[in-house]
């Protein structure tokens, strides 16, 4: 199970499309991909394109988002606690947190960032 991070939303159907190739071998493995409601928040800010917006539609409906609820509060605050210069982070760590509370791998383009999270394991997809 892999949940998803803004930035590989962001570079798998944005501009260049990058990681498009990776996030397709992964649905074609049949790879679990879950959406945090935070990552909708953070994809649907930012300048989308129509064409854009219907990708990520198509791929991750956004009512299946998995909402930030109490268990992913708690464990951000707890990540908040212990990271290092936690200020600024919050969303980062929150997502995190998410993954974390799976059991799953997050897929972020942003590693170092999260790089010193106890318990978040990093996918290494390209």
């Amino acid at each position: 199970m892999i949940v998803l991070d803004t930035s590989v939303l962001i570079d798998s159907l944005t501009g260049p499309r990058r990681l498009a190739g990776a996030l397709r071998n992964q649905i074609e493995r049949g790879e679990r991909i879950l959406l945090p409601s935070l990552v909708l928040y953070e994809w649907l800010r930012g300048p989308r394109l129509p064409q854009e917006l219907a990708a990520q539609e198509a791929l991750f409906p956004a009512d299946s988002a998995i909402p930030f609820g109490f268990a992913e509060a708690a464990l951000s605050a707890k990540l908040y606690k212990s990271a290092r210069r936690p200020r600024g982070r919050e969303i980062d760590l929150a997502i995190a947190a998410y993954a974390i509370g799976r059991q799953a791998e997050l897929w972020t383009i942003n590693t170092s960032d999260l790089a010193d999270l106890p318990g978040l394991r990093l996918a290494s997809l390209k």
